[in-house]
Parts: C-alpha cells; sequence; structure tokens
C-alpha cells in the first residue's frame, strides 16, 4: 500500500495528533469529477493513491444490491465509488481513523449519497455478511495486524460473494495471497473459499477472494 502524504501522524491512529483543517479536493470517481474534502491525517489525502486508481479502474463490477464493504475508508474513494455504482446497495466502510470516518461521511453527503455507513470496525453489526468487499488493505500496520483485519472480514463474505484486495507487489502480494489462501482453507474448510490473482500490473497485483459455500 503506498502512504502518500501523512504529516506528522500515521492514518491508522484513531485520534490523529494535529488539528484537523479541511480543504477542498476535486477528484474522478466513477467516471466524473467530484468536489468533496480531505484533511491531514488520514491515508492519501492529496488524492486518491496509485493502488486503489487500479482497484476501481480494474475490479470486476459490485453488485448491484446486498451489503458492500470498504475496509479502510480513508476520506472515502472505495465507498464513495461503490456507492454510486451501486446505489441500490448498502455500503459499510470501515476504519480505526475517526477523521477518515467523519470525511467519508460528510463526503457521501456532499454527493447526495445515502447508503452510506462509515464508522468503526466494531460498530458493524457481528452476523452481517457482504456481497463484494473492496480494499487497499493497510499493509503497513505490520503483518500480525493486517492479517488479524483480514480474518475479521473476510470470513463474512456472503454465499458467493468476492473480495477484491489490491496490494503492491514489493510489499508481498504474493506472499500475502499464498497466507490467506491456506489460512482460509484451513480455518473455514466448509467455506469454500479461493483466493487467486484477478489481475497484475507493473507494480500491483489485485487478489480476488471468493467464498462458494454458505
Amino acid at each position: 500500500m503506498t502512504m502518500g502524504t501523512q504529516g506528522a501522524d500515521h492514518y491508522f491512529s484513531s485520534q490523529p495528533s494535529t488539528p484537523m483543517k479541511r480543504r477542498p479536493l476535486r477528484v474522478v470517481l466513477a467516471g466524473e469529477e467530484r468536489n468533496l474534502h480531505t484533511a491531514g491525517g488520514i491515508f492519501s489525502p492529496d488524492g486518491v493513491d496509485k493502488g486503489t486508481i487500479i482497484l476501481l479502474n480494474e475490479a470486476p463490477p459490485p453488485a448491484t444490491t446486498g451489503n458492500l464493504l470498504d475496509i479502510g475508508c480513508g476520506w472515502g474513494p472505495i465507498a464513495l465509488t461503490l456507492a454510486l455504482r451501486s446505489p441500490a446497495a448498502t455500503v459499510y466502510a470501515v476504519d480505526v481513523n475517526e477523521r477518515s470516518i467523519e470525511l467519508t461521511q460528510d463526503n457521501a453527503k456532499e454527493l447526495g449519497l445515502d447508503n452510506v455507513k462509515a464508522s468503526t470496525p466494531e460498530a458493524v453489526a457481528a452476523d452481517l455478511r457482504f456481497d463484494t468487499i473492496w480494499s487497499n488493505p493497510p499493509i503497513r500496520v505490520g503483518k500480525a495486524e493486517l492479517h488479524s483485519i483480514l480474518l475479521m472480514w473476510l470470513p463474512r463474505l456472503a454465499h458467493n460473494g468476492a473480495a477484491y484486495l489490491v496490494v503492491q507487489k514489493n510489499l508481498g502480494s504474493d506472499s500475502l495471497q499464498r497466507w490467506l489462501s491456506a489460512e482460509l482453507t484451513e480455518q473455514f474448510p466448509d467455506a469454500g473459499f479461493t483466493v487467486a490473482r484477478d489481475s497484475t500490473n507493473k507494480a500491483f497485483r489485485i487478489l480476488k477472494v471468493t467464498r462458494t459455500k454458505p
């Protein structure tokens, strides 16, 4: 995962120490220019980072209905794109960074999207299942924490649901693919999880995780 401009804070801090200073952000999401807001102390505050651009451009269309999930929402590019593409679905955007949650909520309002629910992970009902998961996962939180995050959410894929994770090659995309395949198969042998490389380019891979059984 590329870092973007972080300033003095890590984007995975729950409460950044620097004051929140909103500034306008003009970006292209779902094929159109959008006027949004950003701030320091979050992941990639200056725009859509390279990995996320690849995910948004190359992942197959999300489910049109049901529950969709963005893990590590930042200011909201993935969650907002899911909501724009699937207006009949409910999009859950989770982050440990409270500033990210606030910005995603406010940016959804700016776009007139009432199908985005941004919150901390703990606020999402434990029995909720997801038809589509998109994420640029926080690789730099460390391997143990990353594994914990992925094992919290990927087993909550719905039957025939799919997750798409964009991971930088030099930050361990291939080893993560192998680990996910082994771990999901061992821990959830009856769920029919498969892990494969969906697409690749010079710097990033998109990993696809599917659940083939209820």
